[in-house]
């Protein structure tokens, strides 16, 4: 048995970047522990090889939800990477940071100034290589490769035009000065590679003789002894690994399910599983937010423009001699943010993501033909779903329940109603006439909300934002502290998407390495 200063259970996003900063002191021993393999697939590199990813399962949890009531009882898929660098190593690699209401809400939360924009910026300055250079928003010599893409399709120049002629201003930087426009996403990419925090954090530091990684042992539960965390027991072999304090960087998915495995949750629930409970902490596995998101669907009347059938030999030969070409491509090249309408206070409430390829079902439904595609959700649910054990076992997955389109007071419908509706609006600009074909889907122009809502239900899906699953607060049900230590337990922080108190206004990748940022500092005693 070895003992170790920092062990890190999860090498995703905020893993690797927590195995980076923490062993930078060769006399701490840090032990890095991932579920999955290493992040050698070429696909994972690659940038375009997202396509592929999605039917890779040895690099993915591959979750599905429990059936939805408000989405006519579907089950819905929730990929998740399961690889050295996580869902960084298999995203769409947007690298969107929010606005700084967000960030001020999160410090209201708390009751802790730290969790502030003014506050949180540095840290995302601190770990940015932006390739435009540095300046008050951005920094350069971070582990984390921040670039303009390669390669964008004509298409997505014509959404931008679209949505210009729609009334939306242009934006070339959604992480600037303001983030409502329509631009080309930049992509957490370096030299036209992906740049997942395996990549830009953990790669470099490999070498460092005080730092241990291994890959594929699954964690069975957190040692609790005497009210404090000790260490973990893995499921191989039941080895037994202490450590000084452990950090849980599993995600919003898998660390609630190691808590409650562990002891530590709703103490009825836990009860029902024959677990012991530690701590009764009734909202781990609570408070689940998500994005859900409406895809409108369009044939291209130009078959050789889109992404459906591109020649994937000629796109890897030459992504691997020049790393440029649709193989840079992170297929969702563009996208834009709006405020509609139907905004709850001053910031944008509807995002944008377009795809020029036909994407159903994630992808994994091939549609006959050429074509292209619009994301929109709603960043700002009310809805709140929570997650539950099927068994005691760690084997298996747990019981996700989203709880989509459930508030009460039908707030987060018609706001989707609202995101459909402006997708329809752009599509239908003159900047699409040369290539707008048939709708696919919806497969007719719809005019009423009801239609719009049956569309919906039968559609919607996840855009991959799980987060509120171990809620950091100063309320008595929050799960952990402003410093990130799950109450009722001593020596166990949480530190990943599952502290965020609510959904950042975009995607969740930079915000959860943020967040791994300020824990490191907030571990160190540095900040």
């Amino acid at each position: 048995m070895v003992n170790y200063d920092y062990v890190i259970v999860g090498a995703g996003s905020a893993g690797c970047v927590l195995a980076n900063r923490l062993s930078a002191n060769p006399a701490t021993r840090v032990l890095l522990l991932e579920a999955g393999p290493s992040d050698w697939n070429p696909l994972i590199h690659m940038p375009a090889g997202l396509a592929r990813l999605v039917n890779q399962r040895s690099v993915n949890w591959n979750y599905h939800t429990e059936p939805e009531p408000q989405l006519n009882q579907r089950r819905l898929w929730w990929p998740r990477g399961k690889t050295l660098g996580g869902s960084s190593s298999i995203n769409a690699m947007c690298y969107v940071r929010g606005v700084p209401a967000d960030y001020d809400g999160w410090a209201r939360a708390t009751g802790d100034d730290r969790w502030s924009w003014q506050q949180v910026l540095p840290w995302f300055v601190h770990s940015e290589d932006n390739s435009r250079g540095a300046g008050a928003l951005h920094g350069t010599g971070g582990p984390l490769g921040v670039s303009d893409l390669r390669h964008h399709n004509p298409l997505s120049s014509a959404f931008i035009d679209a949505a210009a002629s729609a009334g939306h201003p242009g934006n070339d930087d959604f992480n600037g000065a303001r983030q409502a426009g329509f631009g080309l996403y930049q992509v957490t990419q370096r030299d036209g590679s992906r740049c997942s925090t395996a990549t830009g954090f953990l790669k470099p530091v490999r070498g460092r003789s005080n730092l241990h990684v291994r890959t594929r042992v699954l964690v069975e539960r957190v040692l609790i002894e005497h009210g404090r965390a000790v260490g973990v027991l893995l499921r191989r072999g039941s080895e037994r690994i202490e450590a000084g304090e452990m950090i849980l960087a599993a995600g919003a998915i898998n660390t609630p399910q190691l808590l409650m495995l562990s002891g530590l949750g709703p103490a009825d629930h836990l009860r029902a599983h024959a677990i012991d409970v530690r701590a009764d902490l009734p909202d781990v596995g609570g408070e689940l937010q998500d994005h859900l998101d409406i895809c409108t669907l369009v044939g291209s009347t130009q078959k050789k423009l889109t992404y459906d059938h591109l020649n994937e030999l000629t796109t890897a030969v030459r992504w691997l001699r020049h790393h440029d070409g649709p193989g840079s491509s992170n297929i969702a090249e563009a996208g834009g943010f709006v405020r509609s309408s139907l905004a709850d206070d001053e910031r944008c409430d509807i995002q944008f993501h377009f795809v020029p390829a036909l994407l159903d079902d994630h992808g994994r439904h091939r549609l006959p033909g050429d074509g292209y595609t619009v994301h929109a959700c709603y960043l700002h649910p009310r809805s709140r779903g929570r997650l539950r054990l099927h068994s005691a076992d760690p084997a298996q997955p747990i019981a996700i329940h989203p709880n989509y389109l459930g508030d009460p007071e039908g707030h987060d419908l018609k706001r989707m109603i609202e995101a459909a509706r402006l997708s329809r609006e752009i599509l239908s600009q003159a900047a699409f006439d040369a290539y707008r074909g048939a709708p696919v889907f919806p497969e007719r122009a719809l005019d009423t909300d009801a239609e719009y809502a049956d569309f919906i239900r039968r559609k919607a899906e996840t855009v991959y934002h799980p987060v509120g699953t171990c809620r950091m607060g100063k309320d008595d049900r929050a799960v952990v502290d402003s410093e990130l230590r799950v109450r009722g337990v001593q020596g166990l922080r949480v530190v990943d998407a599952s502290v965020m108190p609510n959904l950042p206004t975009g995607n969740t990748n930079a915000p959860t390495i943020m967040i791994a940022e300020r824990a490191s500092a907030l571990i160190l005693d540095e900040d």
